[in-house]
Protein backbone atom coordinates (compact mmCIF):
# COMPACT_ATOMS: atom_id res chain seq x y z
CA UNK A 1 0.00 0.00 0.00
CA UNK A 2 1.83 3.24 -1.15
CA UNK A 3 1.08 7.26 -0.25
CA UNK A 4 -1.69 7.36 -3.11
CA UNK A 5 -3.41 4.07 -1.72
CA UNK A 6 -3.31 6.29 1.64
CA UNK A 7 -4.62 9.76 0.36
CA UNK A 8 -7.52 7.64 -1.58
CA UNK A 9 -8.63 6.42 1.40
CA UNK A 10 -8.25 9.40 3.55
CA UNK A 11 -10.45 10.92 1.31
CA UNK A 12 -12.89 8.56 0.94
CA UNK A 13 -13.09 8.70 4.89
CA UNK A 14 -13.39 12.52 4.01
CA UNK A 15 -16.57 11.97 1.82
CA UNK A 16 -17.88 9.39 3.48
CA UNK A 17 -18.20 11.36 6.55
CA UNK A 18 -19.09 14.63 4.59
CA UNK A 19 -21.99 12.70 2.75
CA UNK A 20 -23.67 11.30 5.80
CA UNK A 21 -23.83 14.63 7.33
CA UNK A 22 -24.76 16.67 4.08
CA UNK A 23 -27.91 13.15 3.60
CA UNK A 24 -28.55 13.48 7.52
CA UNK A 25 -28.91 17.71 7.50
CA UNK A 26 -31.26 17.15 4.19
CA UNK A 27 -33.63 14.27 6.15
CA UNK A 28 -33.71 16.35 9.06
CA UNK A 29 -34.64 19.94 6.92
CA UNK A 30 -37.15 17.91 5.23
CA UNK A 31 -38.87 16.45 7.97
CA UNK A 32 -39.70 20.12 8.98
CA UNK A 33 -38.85 19.69 12.59
CA UNK A 34 -42.41 17.15 12.41
CA UNK A 35 -40.26 14.11 13.64
CA UNK A 36 -38.94 15.61 16.53
CA UNK A 37 -42.27 16.83 17.69
CA UNK A 38 -43.66 12.95 17.28
CA UNK A 39 -41.24 12.15 19.54
CA UNK A 40 -41.74 15.45 21.96
CA UNK A 41 -45.40 14.00 22.01
CA UNK A 42 -44.75 10.74 22.88
CA UNK A 43 -47.16 8.68 25.23
CA UNK A 44 -45.47 7.05 28.12
CA UNK A 45 -46.02 3.63 26.25
CA UNK A 46 -42.87 2.26 26.10
CA UNK A 47 -43.20 -0.35 23.36
CA UNK A 48 -44.69 2.66 21.08
CA UNK A 49 -41.06 4.59 22.80
CA UNK A 50 -38.72 2.02 20.80
CA UNK A 51 -40.80 2.28 17.84
CA UNK A 52 -40.95 5.81 17.52
CA UNK A 53 -37.03 5.65 18.31
CA UNK A 54 -36.27 3.47 15.59
CA UNK A 55 -38.36 4.91 13.11
CA UNK A 56 -37.03 8.68 13.65
CA UNK A 57 -33.54 7.37 13.65
CA UNK A 58 -33.80 5.59 10.81
CA UNK A 59 -34.70 8.69 8.98
CA UNK A 60 -32.61 11.43 9.94
CA UNK A 61 -29.71 8.87 10.33
CA UNK A 62 -27.99 9.20 13.34
CA UNK A 63 -28.60 7.44 16.67
CA UNK A 64 -26.55 10.44 18.44
CA UNK A 65 -28.86 13.07 16.80
CA UNK A 66 -31.92 11.18 18.69
CA UNK A 67 -30.62 10.97 22.10
CA UNK A 68 -29.23 14.45 22.39
CA UNK A 69 -32.70 15.59 21.42
CA UNK A 70 -33.64 13.35 23.70
CA UNK A 71 -31.33 14.89 26.23
CA UNK A 72 -32.78 17.85 25.57
CA UNK A 73 -36.72 16.85 25.80
CA UNK A 74 -35.68 16.14 28.94
CA UNK A 75 -33.42 19.00 30.10
CA UNK A 76 -36.17 21.70 29.22
CA UNK A 77 -38.95 19.63 30.75
CA UNK A 78 -41.48 18.46 27.87
CA UNK A 79 -40.33 14.80 28.38
CA UNK A 80 -40.03 12.53 31.49
CA UNK A 81 -36.79 9.97 32.11
CA UNK A 82 -39.15 7.00 31.80
CA UNK A 83 -40.63 8.67 28.37
CA UNK A 84 -36.87 8.98 27.31
CA UNK A 85 -35.76 5.48 28.05
CA UNK A 86 -37.90 3.61 25.29
CA UNK A 87 -36.79 6.07 22.73
CA UNK A 88 -33.15 6.01 23.52
CA UNK A 89 -33.34 2.13 22.74
CA UNK A 90 -34.97 2.23 19.65
CA UNK A 91 -32.13 4.89 18.25
CA UNK A 92 -29.52 1.86 18.84
CA UNK A 93 -32.12 -0.16 16.41
CA UNK A 94 -32.81 2.67 13.99
CA UNK A 95 -29.09 3.32 13.62
CA UNK A 96 -28.86 -0.32 11.72
CA UNK A 97 -30.78 0.89 8.76
CA UNK A 98 -27.47 2.90 7.64
CA UNK A 99 -25.10 -0.60 7.85
CA UNK A 100 -27.79 -2.10 5.52
CA UNK A 101 -28.15 0.53 3.42
CA UNK A 102 -23.80 0.12 2.87
CA UNK A 103 -23.87 -2.91 2.96
CA UNK A 104 -25.75 -3.21 -0.76
CA UNK A 105 -21.55 -2.25 -2.00
CA UNK A 106 -21.14 -5.72 -1.07
CA UNK A 107 -23.44 -6.69 -4.00
CA UNK A 108 -21.58 -8.94 -6.52
CA UNK A 109 -23.71 -10.56 -9.41
CA UNK A 110 -23.80 -10.59 -13.13
CA UNK A 111 -27.57 -9.98 -13.68
CA UNK A 112 -28.35 -6.84 -14.90
CA UNK A 113 -31.45 -6.41 -12.16
CA UNK A 114 -28.98 -7.03 -9.01
CA UNK A 115 -26.25 -5.30 -10.27
CA UNK A 116 -29.00 -1.78 -10.24
CA UNK A 117 -29.18 -2.59 -6.74
CA UNK A 118 -25.30 -1.79 -6.25
CA UNK A 119 -25.22 1.77 -5.01
CA UNK A 120 -22.35 2.58 -7.58
CA UNK A 121 -24.77 1.68 -10.44
CA UNK A 122 -27.62 4.22 -9.03
CA UNK A 123 -25.95 6.54 -6.85
CA UNK A 124 -24.72 8.47 -9.77
CA UNK A 125 -28.19 8.79 -10.96
CA UNK A 126 -29.32 10.24 -7.86
CA UNK A 127 -26.20 12.42 -7.84
CA UNK A 128 -27.31 14.29 -11.11
CA UNK A 129 -31.06 14.40 -10.12
CA UNK A 130 -29.68 15.67 -6.93
CA UNK A 131 -27.26 18.42 -8.25
CA UNK A 132 -30.13 19.24 -10.32
CA UNK A 133 -32.64 19.93 -7.82
CA UNK A 134 -30.24 22.59 -5.71
CA UNK A 135 -29.60 24.07 -9.14
CA UNK A 136 -32.19 24.58 -10.86
CA UNK A 137 -35.51 24.32 -8.33
CA UNK A 138 -36.47 27.51 -6.57
CA UNK A 139 -38.60 25.61 -4.05
CA UNK A 140 -36.79 24.32 -0.18
CA UNK A 141 -38.22 21.26 0.00
CA UNK A 142 -37.18 20.13 -3.64
CA UNK A 143 -33.64 21.68 -3.00
CA UNK A 144 -33.90 19.73 0.25
CA UNK A 145 -34.44 16.56 -1.17
CA UNK A 146 -31.47 17.41 -3.86
CA UNK A 147 -29.67 18.13 -1.14
CA UNK A 148 -30.31 14.00 0.36
CA UNK A 149 -29.46 12.57 -3.09
CA UNK A 150 -26.09 13.92 -3.07
CA UNK A 151 -25.57 13.77 0.60
CA UNK A 152 -25.89 9.79 -0.36
CA UNK A 153 -24.34 9.97 -3.51
CA UNK A 154 -21.24 11.21 -1.91
CA UNK A 155 -21.43 8.05 0.79
CA UNK A 156 -21.39 5.53 -1.29
CA UNK A 157 -18.78 7.20 -3.22
CA UNK A 158 -16.65 7.80 -0.14
CA UNK A 159 -17.49 4.00 0.77
CA UNK A 160 -16.18 2.60 -2.72
CA UNK A 161 -13.20 4.75 -2.35
CA UNK A 162 -12.13 3.63 0.98
CA UNK A 163 -12.75 -0.10 -0.05
CA UNK A 164 -10.77 0.28 -3.18
CA UNK A 165 -8.18 2.16 -0.84
CA UNK A 166 -7.55 -0.69 1.58
CA UNK A 167 -7.96 -3.35 -0.54
CA UNK A 168 -3.84 -3.84 -0.96
CA UNK A 169 -4.09 -4.10 2.43
CA UNK A 170 -4.32 -7.70 2.46
CA UNK A 171 -0.87 -8.47 1.36
CA UNK A 172 0.40 -6.31 4.42
CA UNK A 173 1.45 -8.42 7.47
CA UNK A 174 1.40 -5.97 9.76
CA UNK A 175 -2.07 -5.15 8.91
CA UNK A 176 -3.01 -8.48 9.51
CA UNK A 177 -1.44 -9.04 12.54
CA UNK A 178 -3.01 -5.83 14.00
CA UNK A 179 -6.43 -7.39 13.23
CA UNK A 180 -5.82 -10.74 14.49
CA UNK A 181 -4.98 -8.44 17.91
CA UNK A 182 -8.89 -7.29 17.86
CA UNK A 183 -10.15 -11.20 17.98
CA UNK A 184 -9.37 -10.63 21.60
CA UNK A 185 -12.91 -10.01 23.02
CA UNK A 186 -11.78 -6.98 25.25
CA UNK A 187 -9.59 -5.22 22.90
CA UNK A 188 -11.52 -5.42 19.87
CA UNK A 189 -14.75 -3.77 22.05
CA UNK A 190 -12.11 -0.89 22.95
CA UNK A 191 -11.15 0.28 19.61
CA UNK A 192 -14.31 -0.15 18.81
CA UNK A 193 -15.57 2.47 21.56
CA UNK A 194 -12.55 4.64 20.94
CA UNK A 195 -12.73 4.94 17.20
CA UNK A 196 -16.32 5.65 18.04
CA UNK A 197 -16.14 8.16 20.32
CA UNK A 198 -14.06 10.06 18.08
CA UNK A 199 -15.49 10.48 15.17
CA UNK A 200 -19.16 10.38 17.53
CA UNK A 201 -21.03 8.11 15.17
CA UNK A 202 -21.79 4.25 14.89
CA UNK A 203 -23.37 4.39 11.77
CA UNK A 204 -19.94 6.18 10.29
CA UNK A 205 -17.50 3.34 12.56
CA UNK A 206 -19.61 0.27 11.03
CA UNK A 207 -19.22 1.99 7.52
CA UNK A 208 -15.28 2.03 8.41
CA UNK A 209 -15.61 -1.61 9.68
CA UNK A 210 -17.60 -2.49 6.57
CA UNK A 211 -14.75 -1.12 4.25
CA UNK A 212 -12.04 -2.44 5.86
CA UNK A 213 -13.91 -6.04 5.07
CA UNK A 214 -12.72 -5.73 1.75
CA UNK A 215 -9.45 -7.13 2.55
CA UNK A 216 -10.90 -10.44 3.26
CA UNK A 217 -8.24 -10.30 6.96
CA UNK A 218 -11.65 -9.38 9.02
CA UNK A 219 -12.88 -12.41 10.51
CA UNK A 220 -15.73 -12.19 12.62
CA UNK A 221 -13.96 -12.29 15.30
CA UNK A 222 -12.26 -9.39 14.88
CA UNK A 223 -15.53 -7.98 14.04
CA UNK A 224 -18.02 -8.91 16.57
CA UNK A 225 -16.50 -7.07 19.62
CA UNK A 226 -15.81 -3.87 17.34
CA UNK A 227 -19.10 -3.39 16.40
CA UNK A 228 -19.97 -4.42 20.40
CA UNK A 229 -17.55 -1.60 21.16
CA UNK A 230 -18.83 0.94 18.79
CA UNK A 231 -22.23 0.43 20.52
CA UNK A 232 -20.64 1.83 23.99
CA UNK A 233 -18.55 4.85 22.49
CA UNK A 234 -21.65 6.21 20.46
CA UNK A 235 -22.67 7.29 24.00
CA UNK A 236 -19.85 9.80 24.07
CA UNK A 237 -22.23 12.58 22.68
CA UNK A 238 -24.99 12.31 24.85
CA UNK A 239 -22.76 12.06 27.64
CA UNK A 240 -21.12 15.79 26.30
CA UNK A 241 -23.98 16.99 25.67
CA UNK A 242 -25.41 16.67 29.07
CA UNK A 243 -22.55 18.82 30.15
CA UNK A 244 -24.39 21.67 32.12
CA UNK A 245 -27.96 20.12 31.96
CA UNK A 246 -30.60 19.46 34.24
CA UNK A 247 -30.21 16.04 36.50
CA UNK A 248 -32.82 14.39 34.62
CA UNK A 249 -31.18 14.98 31.39
CA UNK A 250 -27.84 13.50 32.53
CA UNK A 251 -29.89 10.71 33.37
CA UNK A 252 -31.40 10.40 30.30
CA UNK A 253 -27.52 10.22 28.73
CA UNK A 254 -26.19 7.74 31.73
CA UNK A 255 -29.32 5.51 30.34
CA UNK A 256 -28.12 5.59 27.07
CA UNK A 257 -24.33 4.36 28.59
CA UNK A 258 -25.94 2.02 30.92
CA UNK A 259 -27.98 -0.01 28.45
CA UNK A 260 -25.28 0.12 25.91
CA UNK A 261 -22.47 -0.90 28.42
CA UNK A 262 -25.29 -3.80 29.65
CA UNK A 263 -26.33 -5.05 26.92
CA UNK A 264 -22.53 -5.16 25.45
CA UNK A 265 -21.45 -7.43 28.53
CA UNK A 266 -24.27 -9.40 28.09
CA UNK A 267 -24.34 -10.31 24.82
CA UNK A 268 -20.74 -10.80 25.06
CA UNK A 269 -20.97 -12.76 28.35
CA UNK A 270 -23.12 -15.38 27.04
CA UNK A 271 -22.32 -15.42 23.28
CA UNK A 272 -18.21 -15.99 24.39
CA UNK A 273 -19.18 -18.51 26.95
CA UNK A 274 -21.52 -20.49 24.30
CA UNK A 275 -18.40 -20.15 21.81
CA UNK A 276 -16.23 -21.77 24.63
CA UNK A 277 -18.30 -24.81 24.54
CA UNK A 278 -19.94 -25.10 20.80
CA UNK A 279 -17.02 -22.95 18.79
CA UNK A 280 -18.85 -20.96 16.13
CA UNK A 281 -17.26 -21.66 12.94
CA UNK A 282 -18.21 -18.48 11.36
CA UNK A 283 -15.98 -16.99 13.50
CA UNK A 284 -12.62 -17.91 11.55
CA UNK A 285 -14.48 -16.85 8.30
CA UNK A 286 -14.00 -13.39 6.93
CA UNK A 287 -16.67 -10.89 7.24
CA UNK A 288 -18.33 -9.25 5.04
CA UNK A 289 -20.55 -6.10 4.92
CA UNK A 290 -23.99 -7.87 4.84
CA UNK A 291 -22.40 -9.89 7.97
CA UNK A 292 -21.33 -6.97 9.74
CA UNK A 293 -24.99 -5.45 9.35
CA UNK A 294 -26.71 -8.98 10.55
CA UNK A 295 -23.92 -8.69 13.64
CA UNK A 296 -25.03 -4.89 13.86
CA UNK A 297 -28.56 -5.57 14.04
CA UNK A 298 -28.69 -9.25 15.93
CA UNK A 299 -27.13 -7.49 18.95
CA UNK A 300 -29.52 -4.18 18.91
CA UNK A 301 -32.53 -6.07 18.63
CA UNK A 302 -31.38 -8.64 21.47
CA UNK A 303 -30.82 -5.99 23.82
CA UNK A 304 -33.56 -3.79 23.11
CA UNK A 305 -36.15 -7.18 23.74
CA UNK A 306 -33.77 -8.32 26.98
CA UNK A 307 -33.50 -5.14 28.86
CA UNK A 308 -36.77 -3.13 27.73
CA UNK A 309 -39.21 -5.61 30.31
CA UNK A 310 -35.70 -3.69 32.74
CA UNK A 311 -36.27 -0.06 31.37
CA UNK A 312 -37.58 0.93 35.19
CA UNK A 313 -34.41 -0.52 36.33
CA UNK A 314 -32.06 1.70 33.89
CA UNK A 315 -34.22 4.81 34.78
CA UNK A 316 -33.30 3.48 38.97
CA UNK A 317 -30.10 3.07 38.14
CA UNK A 318 -29.26 6.57 36.44
CA UNK A 319 -30.91 8.29 39.59
CA UNK A 320 -29.03 6.62 41.83
CA UNK A 321 -26.07 7.37 40.20
CA UNK A 322 -26.85 11.05 40.68
CA UNK A 323 -29.30 11.73 43.35
CA UNK A 324 -31.31 14.64 44.01
CA UNK A 325 -30.39 17.30 46.04
CA UNK A 326 -31.99 20.17 47.76
CA UNK A 327 -31.27 23.20 44.80
CA UNK A 328 -32.45 20.01 42.33
CA UNK A 329 -35.99 20.03 44.12
CA UNK A 330 -36.82 23.60 43.98
CA UNK A 331 -35.86 23.27 40.60
CA UNK A 332 -39.57 21.68 40.75
CA UNK A 333 -40.91 25.05 41.96
CA UNK A 334 -39.79 27.11 39.59
CA UNK A 335 -41.96 29.74 37.79
CA UNK A 336 -43.66 28.99 34.27
CA UNK A 337 -41.23 31.93 32.95
CA UNK A 338 -38.20 29.75 33.85
CA UNK A 339 -39.59 26.37 32.55
CA UNK A 340 -40.17 28.09 29.37
CA UNK A 341 -36.57 29.21 29.31
CA UNK A 342 -35.55 26.08 29.50
CA UNK A 343 -37.01 24.83 26.11
CA UNK A 344 -34.65 27.78 24.75
CA UNK A 345 -31.89 24.96 24.87
CA UNK A 346 -29.03 24.76 22.65
CA UNK A 347 -29.11 20.98 22.16
CA UNK A 348 -32.30 22.05 19.84
CA UNK A 349 -30.11 24.06 17.57
CA UNK A 350 -29.06 21.49 15.22
CA UNK A 351 -32.83 20.88 14.60
CA UNK A 352 -34.24 23.97 13.43
CA UNK A 353 -37.25 23.42 12.96
CA UNK A 354 -37.86 22.09 16.33
CA UNK A 355 -35.75 25.33 17.65
CA UNK A 356 -37.85 27.10 16.00
CA UNK A 357 -41.07 25.61 17.24
CA UNK A 358 -40.22 26.11 20.62
CA UNK A 359 -39.27 30.23 20.05
CA UNK A 360 -42.67 30.38 18.67
CA UNK A 361 -44.43 28.40 21.96
CA UNK A 362 -41.75 30.57 24.61
CA UNK A 363 -43.22 34.14 22.33
CA UNK A 364 -46.88 33.16 22.51
CA UNK A 365 -46.32 32.56 26.23
CA UNK A 366 -44.91 36.77 26.33
CA UNK A 367 -47.30 37.50 24.38
CA UNK A 368 -50.20 36.12 26.53
CA UNK A 369 -48.13 37.95 29.72
CA UNK A 370 -48.43 41.58 27.70
CA UNK A 371 -51.57 40.61 27.21
CA UNK A 372 -52.40 40.23 31.48
CA UNK A 373 -49.98 43.18 31.55
CA UNK A 374 -51.91 45.72 29.51
CA UNK A 375 -54.88 44.79 30.69
CA UNK A 376 -54.14 44.49 34.54
CA UNK A 377 -52.82 47.98 33.92
CA UNK A 378 -56.23 49.42 32.29
CA UNK A 379 -58.39 48.07 35.17
CA UNK A 380 -56.71 50.31 37.92
CA UNK A 381 -56.57 53.85 35.76
CA UNK A 382 -60.02 54.97 37.13
CA UNK A 383 -59.48 52.44 40.33
CA UNK A 384 -56.41 51.65 41.86
CA UNK A 385 -55.22 48.36 43.38
CA UNK A 386 -52.02 48.65 45.06
CA UNK A 387 -51.57 44.56 44.29
CA UNK A 388 -52.77 44.61 40.44
CA UNK A 389 -50.19 47.62 40.75
CA UNK A 390 -47.20 45.24 42.06
CA UNK A 391 -48.42 42.61 39.52
CA UNK A 392 -47.82 44.40 36.52
CA UNK A 393 -44.41 45.66 37.38
CA UNK A 394 -43.32 42.39 38.26
CA UNK A 395 -44.69 41.24 34.60
CA UNK A 396 -43.06 43.59 32.63
CA UNK A 397 -39.99 42.76 34.50
CA UNK A 398 -40.91 38.80 33.30
CA UNK A 399 -41.53 40.75 29.66
CA UNK A 400 -37.86 42.22 29.66
CA UNK A 401 -36.20 39.07 30.53
CA UNK A 402 -38.07 37.11 27.74
CA UNK A 403 -36.69 39.52 25.45
CA UNK A 404 -33.41 38.89 26.29
CA UNK A 405 -33.61 35.01 26.71
CA UNK A 406 -35.48 35.16 22.98
CA UNK A 407 -33.41 37.52 21.62
CA UNK A 408 -30.09 35.92 22.13
CA UNK A 409 -31.17 32.33 21.56
CA UNK A 410 -33.07 33.44 18.12
CA UNK A 411 -29.38 34.96 16.68
CA UNK A 412 -27.91 31.78 17.24
CA UNK A 413 -30.67 29.96 15.69
CA UNK A 414 -30.26 32.44 12.99
CA UNK A 415 -27.26 31.50 11.99
CA UNK A 416 -28.05 27.96 11.58
CA UNK A 417 -29.57 26.85 7.69
CA UNK A 418 -32.93 27.23 8.24
CA UNK A 419 -36.07 26.42 5.70
CA UNK A 420 -37.94 29.41 4.30
CA UNK A 421 -41.08 28.83 6.35
CA UNK A 422 -38.86 28.47 9.62
CA UNK A 423 -36.89 31.81 8.67
CA UNK A 424 -40.25 33.82 8.19
CA UNK A 425 -41.44 32.50 11.59
CA UNK A 426 -38.55 33.66 13.07
CA UNK A 427 -38.73 37.08 11.32
CA UNK A 428 -42.08 37.29 12.91
CA UNK A 429 -40.85 36.78 16.53
CA UNK A 430 -37.58 38.80 16.18
CA UNK A 431 -39.86 41.66 14.78
CA UNK A 432 -42.14 41.35 17.31
CA UNK A 433 -40.75 40.85 20.69
CA UNK A 434 -39.80 44.56 20.90
CA UNK A 435 -43.43 45.53 20.64
CA UNK A 436 -44.72 43.00 23.12
CA UNK A 437 -41.68 44.65 25.31
CA UNK A 438 -42.92 48.02 24.66
CA UNK A 439 -46.28 47.45 25.45
CA UNK A 440 -45.73 46.10 28.65
CA UNK A 441 -43.43 49.33 29.33
CA UNK A 442 -46.97 51.57 28.39
CA UNK A 443 -48.55 48.98 31.14
CA UNK A 444 -46.31 50.46 33.82
CA UNK A 445 -46.47 54.00 32.59
CA UNK A 446 -50.33 53.42 32.99
CA UNK A 447 -50.00 52.13 36.77
CA UNK A 448 -47.39 55.41 37.38
CA UNK A 449 -50.34 57.91 36.45
CA UNK A 450 -52.86 55.84 38.15
CA UNK A 451 -50.51 56.08 41.24
CA UNK A 452 -49.70 59.97 40.90
CA UNK A 453 -53.53 60.45 40.73
CA UNK A 454 -53.69 58.44 44.49
CA UNK A 455 -50.67 60.11 45.40
CA UNK A 456 -52.63 63.69 44.92
CA UNK A 457 -55.83 62.46 46.03
CA UNK A 458 -57.37 63.70 42.80
CA UNK A 459 -59.76 61.51 39.77
CA UNK A 460 -60.83 62.48 36.82
CA UNK A 461 -64.11 64.12 36.10
CA UNK A 462 -67.43 62.18 35.36
CA UNK A 463 -66.97 63.45 31.58
CA UNK A 464 -63.82 62.47 31.15
CA UNK A 465 -64.39 59.01 32.99
CA UNK A 466 -66.88 58.23 30.53
CA UNK A 467 -64.59 59.04 27.41
CA UNK A 468 -61.71 57.27 28.77
CA UNK A 469 -64.44 54.30 29.19
CA UNK A 470 -64.77 54.17 24.96
CA UNK A 471 -60.63 54.96 24.40
CA UNK A 472 -60.06 52.01 26.68
CA UNK A 473 -62.49 49.68 25.21
CA UNK A 474 -60.98 50.54 21.74
CA UNK A 475 -57.43 49.75 23.34
CA UNK A 476 -58.33 46.35 24.59
CA UNK A 477 -59.68 45.54 21.28
CA UNK A 478 -56.78 46.52 19.34
CA UNK A 479 -54.94 44.34 22.12
CA UNK A 480 -56.81 41.56 21.45
CA UNK A 481 -57.22 40.56 18.04
CA UNK A 482 -53.55 41.82 17.08
CA UNK A 483 -52.36 39.30 19.41
CA UNK A 484 -54.37 36.74 18.26
CA UNK A 485 -52.93 37.58 15.04
CA UNK A 486 -49.70 36.55 16.00
CA UNK A 487 -50.49 33.60 18.03
CA UNK A 488 -52.75 32.06 15.22
CA UNK A 489 -50.98 33.63 12.08
CA UNK A 490 -54.63 34.63 11.04
CA UNK A 491 -53.45 37.25 8.15
CA UNK A 492 -57.02 37.91 7.64
CA UNK A 493 -57.41 39.17 11.14
CA UNK A 494 -54.74 41.20 10.70
CA UNK A 495 -56.24 43.76 8.36
CA UNK A 496 -58.47 44.53 11.10
CA UNK A 497 -55.73 46.27 12.91
CA UNK A 498 -55.00 49.15 11.30
CA UNK A 499 -58.42 50.91 10.32
CA UNK A 500 -58.80 50.27 14.56
CA UNK A 501 -55.79 51.86 14.98
CA UNK A 502 -56.38 55.02 12.49
CA UNK A 503 -59.74 55.39 14.80
CA UNK A 504 -57.27 55.45 17.94
CA UNK A 505 -55.72 58.13 16.58
CA UNK A 506 -59.15 60.22 15.81
CA UNK A 507 -59.88 59.45 19.72
CA UNK A 508 -56.64 60.68 20.54
CA UNK A 509 -57.65 64.06 19.22
CA UNK A 510 -61.06 63.49 19.78
CA UNK A 511 -60.01 63.40 23.84
CA UNK A 512 -57.43 66.13 23.80
CA UNK A 513 -59.58 68.45 22.31
CA UNK A 514 -62.74 67.95 24.76
CA UNK A 515 -60.21 68.31 27.78
CA UNK A 516 -58.96 71.63 26.59
CA UNK A 517 -63.06 73.02 26.13
CA UNK A 518 -63.32 71.59 29.92
CA UNK A 519 -60.21 73.50 31.08
CA UNK A 520 -61.32 76.42 29.81
CA UNK A 521 -64.60 76.20 31.37
CA UNK A 522 -62.83 75.21 34.69
CA UNK A 523 -64.38 71.42 34.74
CA UNK A 524 -60.68 70.35 34.95
CA UNK A 525 -57.77 71.07 36.37
CA UNK A 526 -53.83 71.54 34.26
CA UNK A 527 -52.55 68.71 36.99
CA UNK A 528 -55.05 66.36 35.93
CA UNK A 529 -54.80 66.84 32.59
CA UNK A 530 -51.12 66.09 31.86
CA UNK A 531 -52.12 62.62 33.67
CA UNK A 532 -54.85 62.50 31.12
CA UNK A 533 -52.24 63.67 28.33
CA UNK A 534 -49.89 60.31 29.59
CA UNK A 535 -52.49 57.82 29.27
CA UNK A 536 -54.12 58.67 26.17
CA UNK A 537 -50.47 59.11 24.89
CA UNK A 538 -49.71 55.78 26.34
CA UNK A 539 -52.98 54.40 24.52
CA UNK A 540 -52.35 55.38 21.45
CA UNK A 541 -48.67 54.32 21.56
CA UNK A 542 -49.76 50.63 22.45
CA UNK A 543 -51.73 50.88 19.57
CA UNK A 544 -49.17 51.62 17.01
CA UNK A 545 -47.21 48.51 18.28
CA UNK A 546 -49.96 46.42 17.94
CA UNK A 547 -50.27 47.92 14.27
CA UNK A 548 -46.61 46.97 13.90
CA UNK A 549 -47.58 43.00 14.99
CA UNK A 550 -50.30 43.06 12.34
CA UNK A 551 -48.29 44.55 9.94
CA UNK A 552 -45.20 42.64 10.37
CA UNK A 553 -47.49 39.46 10.09
CA UNK A 554 -48.55 40.78 6.45
CA UNK A 555 -44.96 41.68 5.36
CA UNK A 556 -43.49 38.85 6.38
CA UNK A 557 -45.97 36.58 4.66
CA UNK A 558 -45.27 38.87 1.47
CA UNK A 559 -41.59 39.16 2.04
CA UNK A 560 -42.02 42.80 2.27
CA UNK A 561 -40.40 45.03 4.32
CA UNK A 562 -41.28 48.77 3.35
CA UNK A 563 -43.73 49.61 6.26
CA UNK A 564 -44.44 52.70 5.14
CA UNK A 565 -45.93 52.40 1.46
CA UNK A 566 -47.26 48.93 2.69
CA UNK A 567 -49.56 51.16 5.39
CA UNK A 568 -49.94 53.81 2.34
CA UNK A 569 -51.35 51.38 -0.03
CA UNK A 570 -53.47 50.10 2.81
CA UNK A 571 -55.03 52.94 3.31
CA UNK A 572 -56.03 53.70 -0.05
CA UNK A 573 -58.05 50.69 0.05
CA UNK A 574 -61.73 50.16 -0.20
CA UNK A 575 -62.38 47.46 2.40
CA UNK A 576 -59.63 49.28 4.49
CA UNK A 577 -61.98 52.78 4.65
CA UNK A 578 -65.38 50.42 5.08
CA UNK A 579 -63.86 48.85 7.94
CA UNK A 580 -62.88 52.20 9.38
CA UNK A 581 -65.70 53.70 9.15
CA UNK A 582 -67.47 50.65 11.08
CA UNK A 583 -65.06 51.69 14.02
CA UNK A 584 -65.96 54.97 14.29
CA UNK A 585 -69.80 53.81 14.59
CA UNK A 586 -68.86 51.35 17.45
CA UNK A 587 -66.47 53.84 19.42
CA UNK A 588 -68.35 56.53 19.82
CA UNK A 589 -67.40 59.29 22.87
CA UNK A 590 -70.53 60.76 24.99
Amino acid sequence: MDIFNVLSMIGGLALFLFGMHAMGEGLSKTSGGRLEKILEKLTSNPIKAVLLGTGVTAVIQSSSATTVMVVGFVNSGVMKLSQAVGIIMGANIGTTVTSWILSLSGIESENFLIKLLKPSSFSPVLAIIGVAYILFSKREKVKDIGMILVGFSILMTGMDMMSVAVKPLADVPEFTHILTMFTNPFLGMMAGTVLTAIIQSSSASVGILQALCVTGSVSYAAAIPIIMGQNIGTCITAIMSSIGASKNAKRAALVHLYFNLIGTILFMVVFYSINLFVEFGFMKNSANAAGIAVAHSIFNLTATIILLPFSDVLEKLACITIRDDAAEAKTERESEAEKDFRLLDIRFLDTPGLATEYCRRVAKNMCRLTQEAIFTAMDIITEYDAKKAERVKQLENEIDRYEDELGTYMVKLSQQHLSEKDSHELSIILHCLSDFERISDHAVNLVESSGEMIEKGQRFSKKAREELAVFTQAVRDIVEVSFAVFEEEDISRAELVEPLEEVIDYLQTEVKKRHVKRLQKGKCTIEMGFVLSDVITSYERISDHCSNIAVCLMQVKEDGYDTHEYLKDMKHNEIFNEQYNKYKEIYVLP
